[in-house]
C-alpha cells in the first residue's frame, strides 16, 4: 500500500506540472480553434460603418471561397516559394551537418561557424525584408554594382518580374532556415552510432557511400520531421512576401501566399470568409503532411519487404 501511495503522490506532481502547459494551450490554441471554425458559418462583416452580422450561413462561406478561383491559385504560389526555399535549404544543411561531424576533416572553430549559421535566424523577417528590399530596389546597391560592372546595361526591375520576387523569397527564407535545419540534423548525425562508419570504412566504403547508405537511411525520422514542419511553417509564410511586395503580391499577385491572402479578410473584418479559409488552410496543411508522410513511411515499408525477401 505504501509503495501504491508513493507512485500516486509522484503522479500528482506530474499532473500538476503539465497544468501550466493544458492552460496556454487551452487559451491560445484550442479556444481561438473552435471560434475560428464556430465563425466560419457566420455571415460577419464591416460595410462601410454598418456592420453586417453574425448572421448563420451554413457552407456558404466555404462555397464562397472555392468558387473564387483564388484558393487553389495562392495554394500554388505558396508550394513554389516554399519548394524553391527547402530543396537548398535541405542540400545546404545535410552538407554542412555532415562536415561539422565528420571525424576525420577535424575542422577548427565548429562553435563559431555554428554560431554564424543560426544567427540568420534570430533576425526578425520584417528587418531582413526590409533589407532586401533595399538591396534589390531599382537604385539600390546590387543594380548599381551589376551596373557598375557592365552586367547589366539599365536597372533590373527585380520586383516587377514574377521569377526573380519569388526567388528573393525562397532565398530568403533559406537563408533564415538553414540554420535551424543544419542543428537538427548535426543532432541526428551525432547520435548515429560511430561504430557503423568505422566497420563501412574498414569495408572499403568511399564517404559517398556511407553518407547514402548509412548517414541518410539513419537521419530519416528527423528528415520526416524537417520536411514536415517546414511544410507546415511554408503554408505559414507572410511576413517575408508581405514586406518585399508591399502587401500587394505583385507582380499579377504571383507572390500572394494563403495567409496574405487571409490577411485581407481579416484587414476588412470579413471574419466570416477568414474563419472559413482559416479552416481550409488546416485541412489543406493535415493533408500534405500526412501525404508526406505516408509517402516517406510506405518507402521505408517496401525496402524492409525486400530485405525480408532476400
Amino acid at each position: 500500500m505504501k509503495k501504491k501511495s508513493k507512485v500516486v503522490s509522484y503522479n500528482k506532481w506530474g499532473y500538476i506540472f503539465l497544468i501550466p502547459f493544458i492552460v496556454v494551450y487551452l487559451v491560445f490554441q484550442m479556444i481561438p480553434l473552435v471560434t475560428t471554425v464556430y465563425n466560419s458559418f457566420f455571415e460577419n462583416y464591416r460595410s462601410g460603418l454598418t456592420q453586417i452580422g453574425p448572421n448563420f450561413v451554413g457552407l456558404k462561406n466555404y462555397a464562397t471561397i472555392i468558387t473564387n478561383g483564388d484558393l487553389p491559385t495562392y495554394l500554388v504560389n505558396t508550394l513554389i516559394m516554399w519548394v524553391m526555399g527547402f530543396v537548398p535549404q535541405i542540400i545546404l544543411s545535410l552538407l554542412l551537418g555532415a562536415w561539422f561531424t565528420d571525424p576525420s576533416l577535424r575542422l577548427k572553430g565548429q562553435g563559431f561557424f555554428k554560431t554564424v549559421i543560426y544567427m540568420p535566424n534570430l533576425i526578425m523577417a520584417s528587418a531582413f525584408s526590409m533589407l532586401f528590399f533595399t538591396l534589390f530596389a531599382n537604385t539600390g546597391p546590387i543594380n548599381s554594382l551589376l551596373l557598375q560592372l557592365g552586367v547589366i546595361k539599365e536597372s533590373y526591375q527585380f520586383m516587377s518580374h514574377v521569377w526573380s520576387v519569388r526567388s528573393l523569397v525562397a532565398f530568403m527564407n533559406c537563408i533564415m532556415w538553414f540554420g535551424n535545419t543544419t542543428i537538427l540534423l548535426m543532432a541526428g548525425m551525432m547520435g548515429i552510432d560511430p561504430s557503423l562508419f568505422e566497420a563501412a570504412q574498414v569495408d572499403g566504403a568511399t564517404a559517398t557511400q556511407i553518407f547514402y547508405k548509412i548517414t541518410l537511411p539513419l537521419l530519416k525520422p528527423i528528415l520526416i520531421f524537417v520536411m514536415i514542419t517546414s511544410l507546415i511553417g511554408g503554408l505559414q509564410m507572410f511576413d517575408v512576401p508581405q514586406i518585399l511586395t508591399d502587401g500587394t503580391g505583385d507582380p499579377m499577385r504571383s507572390s500572394m501566399t494563403l495567409i496574405m491572402y487571409l490577411n485581407k479578410h481579416l484587414y476588412s473584418k470579413n471574419y466570416g470568409l477568414g474563419g472559413a479559409l482559416s479552416v481550409f488552410m488546416f485541412v489543406i496543411t493535415g493533408i500534405l503532411s500526412l501525404i508526406v508522410f505516408k509517402f516517406t513511411a510506405s518507402g521505408e515499408k517496401e525496402k524492409k519487404r525486400s530485405k525480408n525477401k532476400a
